[in-house]
């Protein structure tokens, strides 16, 4: 006589799925800290123009997006086609670029003022007379770290000036 009894059948233990939920609520974790979301809804045509040799921006957090460039299609019965600015998520004159500034001055610590980037996205069909007023704003407000946004290939990347 044996001690053990044999299995009748050839039947394959159940799943034990008590560790699902954890692995489930870590992969969401992750997800959520992982993912970026899009701060700026982009209003006008942004066609940015080739360049041979670009330079890519180390840090993000520390850029100041002017976008340049005719509306698109969804706003061309509002503002019109003629080329216009935006900052952050609307329309905007030159002349409110220095309040645009000094509000992202602010919103930043003290000491990584000297280190913010100003960066303009101008559509390669935009006028130069609007790049040339932008930039004279920022002249007026000592914004002087500009960069061009450009592209090389398919990936999008800045050329310093």
């Amino acid at each position: 006589m044996s001690k053990f009894k044999k299995k009748k059948g050839g039947e394959m233990p159940a799943v034990n799925t008590a560790s699902l939920p954890d692995i489930v609520f870590m992969l969401l974790f992750f997800f959520m800290v992982a993912t970026v979301m899009r701060q700026n809804t982009l209003m006008i045509d942004n066609n940015l123009p080739f360049a041979d040799q670009v330079e890519k921006l180390d840090k993000k957090d520390l850029v100041m997006y002017i976008y340049a460039g005719k509306p698109s299609s969804n706003y061309k019965s509002t503002y019109g086609t003629e080329a216009r600015i935006q900052l952050n998520d609307k329309f905007a004159e030159v002349s409110e670029i220095p309040a645009f500034i000094a509000a992202e001055r602010a919103s930043k610590r003290e000491e990584l003022i000297p280190f913010l980037t100003t960066a303009l996205k101008v559509d390669g069909d935009a006028n130069m007379g609007l790049v040339t007023d932008i930039k004279q704003e920022l002249r007026k407000v000592n914004a002087l770290k500009i960069n061009y946004t450009t592209k090389k290939g398919d990936a999008i990347q800045g050329l310093n000036k």
